[in-house]
């Protein structure tokens, strides 16, 4: 009489095979909508108090290169660990020129905005608590005080549109445009943060970012041509954005010359 050999499943292969199998399901409600908030307040806020305490500790002796390394780096980390959050945007011109080119939904940017200048309140709150009232006072809180007069005002409202175009540009190149996307993104923003620091500090104290502008403003009252940081950052998101569209963009992100 014959025995059919029946091979038997091994239960530890099986076991294997259900953890290498990732189980996908949508996210929640606070994952979609406030933990991106959240995680924008929080990424803008240590940047700028990194940020706002590499200058008011190193006042007057600090160069272009030690904020140059501080801003770019904190933007490399805090790029990176949060992105797959929120994105990673820390910067109101990053969030409308992501928006201008499809990366995120409308009704998601107005939130986003409010994070990150809640973030930089925060963040230069966090830089006065850390430094002595001396410094605070003397670096002005890290507020943009480069400004002095009428003549500097136009060369430094060119300076912050040209400049936060370029780190825009590099940034929607870097992340969203897929034919050009990188995990390098991080590194590359920071990188081209670094640069700009570098090459314009003393023209217009290279801001490129509205939320980094706000936070000391805030904190020591110091308004003088705020607005400057505003128009500029923000006219440079848009140029950027444009740029890709136009011409830059793969063939879904264009909106001329499709064929």
């Amino acid at each position: 009489m014959g025995v059919e050999k029946m091979e038997m499943e091994d239960p530890d292969s099986t076991l294997m095979e259900n953890v290498k199998k990732p189980i996908s399901r949508p996210l929640s409600k606070y994952e979609r909508l406030y933990q991106p908030c959240l995680a924008e307040i929080m990424g803008t806020m240590f940047f700028v108090f990194i940020g706002c305490v590499s200058v008011i500790e190193n006042i007057p002796s600090t160069g272009r290169l030690q904020p140059a390394l501080v801003h770019g780096l904190a933007v490399v980390v805090l790029v990176a660990v949060m992105d797959n959050i929120s994105g990673s945007h820390f910067n109101p011109p990053f969030t409308i020129a992501i928006y201008l080119c499809g990366g995120m939904e409308l009704m998601m940017v107005g939130p986003y905005i409010i994070s990150q200048l809640i973030g930089g309140v925060l963040g230069a709150g966090m830089a006065k608590l850390m430094t002595s009232p001396e410094r605070f006072l003397n670096a002005t809180g890290a507020a943009f005080d480069v400004l002095k007069s009428e003549s500097q005002l136009y060369r430094a409202l060119f300076g912050e549109v040209a400049m936060t175009c370029l780190v825009t540009m590099v940034l929607l190149m870097a992340a969203v445009n897929s034919r050009t996307k990188t995990p390098l993104a991080p590194l590359l923003v920071g990188c081209t943060v670094i640069l700009n620091i570098l090459a314009g500090a003393d023209i217009s104290g290279t801001c490129l970012n509205p939320a980094r502008a706000f936070g000391p403003a805030v904190m020591t009252n110091y308004w003088t041509y705020h607005w400057v940081y505003w128009v500029g950052p923000i006219g440079g998101g848009m140029a950027a954005a444009a740029l890709v569209r136009l011409i830059l963009g793969d063939n879904k992100l264009r909106v001329v010359m499709k064929s």
